[in-house]
């Protein structure tokens, strides 16, 4: 039987995650996981791929109270409360407009003097999810990153290294996949999920340094080169069709068969 091993946000997007053990799920998926979100000085979104390093700030953030705390590697902590610009406007991720404010507090400043060059820190007014409505929850099996290890020649890979929401163990090797298109049961909550999540660079980095230690897009190359809706997956993305609790160690229970599974 499935269940939840893992669970990782990132109340900003491209620093430390957050593993709670139980979060609720909206038709945003999580509230407050990818809140913040950063930008070049040229208006490029910031990513781990440019900023390996920024993995190393841990974030604590509290949705309710909106106390935001990030933790530097040096030991160094900025704390406070945040307060937001009256403007409202539209910066684009991945060509997807978001709707951000910019964010008021000594949290830019700190960010910018770690990563060595301006940054501008935003709050995104309903969350910040790659692929929109349709990703906001994510899925991988440590079956099926245990795979991925040993076509890499690694005794383990780290599930935190592919940023995924929920980690989930008791499958086959990329079962997940044959979900695609169907609901599944988390918790309390019910997923619609819509495609299979294609890796970048970022999945090479080492989750607590952010330095490039395995070559986990060549691995995937080799057995996963295409997937059903993007290039070398692992994992899948959906979305919320009935909000609910979620925790670690919750059943992960498919509600249909899919044709990929009968096919």
């Amino acid at each position: 039987m499935a269940r939840v091993a893992r669970i990782s946000i990132a109340p900003v997007k491209a620093l430390g995650l957050v593993h709670p053990e139980s979060v609720v799920l909206g038709p945003r998926g999580v509230a407050g996981n990818r809140r913040f979100w950063l930008l070049e000085a040229d208006g490029r979104l910031v990513s781990n791929k440019r900023h390996g390093s920024l993995m190393q700030v841990r974030p604590e953030w509290d949705e309710e109270t909106r106390e935001l705390a990030l933790t530097f590697p040096d030991g160094s902590r900025v704390t406070g409360t945040v307060e937001l610009g009256d403007e409202v406007f539209e910066a684009e991720m991945y060509n997807h407009p978001i709707a951000s404010r910019h964010v008021i507090g000594p949290w830019q400043e700190a960010l910018s003097r770690f990563a060595g060059q301006p940054l501008t820190l935003l709050w995104a007014e309903e969350g910040a999810p790659d692929r929109l409505y349709a990703g906001t929850t994510t899925i991988v099996s440590r079956e099926s990153i245990a795979r991925l290890a040993h076509e890499a020649g690694e005794a383990e890979l780290d599930g935190r290294r592919f940023r995924m929401l929920f980690e989930i163990d008791g499958v086959r090797p990329n079962e997940e996949d044959e979900w695609i298109g169907t609901q599944v049961r988390v918790g309390t909550a019910t997923l619609q999920l819509n495609g299979d999540v294609g890796r970048c660079a970022i999945t090479t980095l080492d989750p607590d340094t952010g330095v490039p230690t395995v070559d986990t897009l060549k691995a995937l190359a080799a057995y996963r080169r295409e997937g059903r809706k993007e290039p070398l997956p692992l994992g899948v993305y959906g979305s919320v069709v009935v909000p609910g609790e979620v925790r670690v160690g919750d059943v992960v229970e498919p509600l249909q068969v899919s044709l990929l599974a009968t096919s």
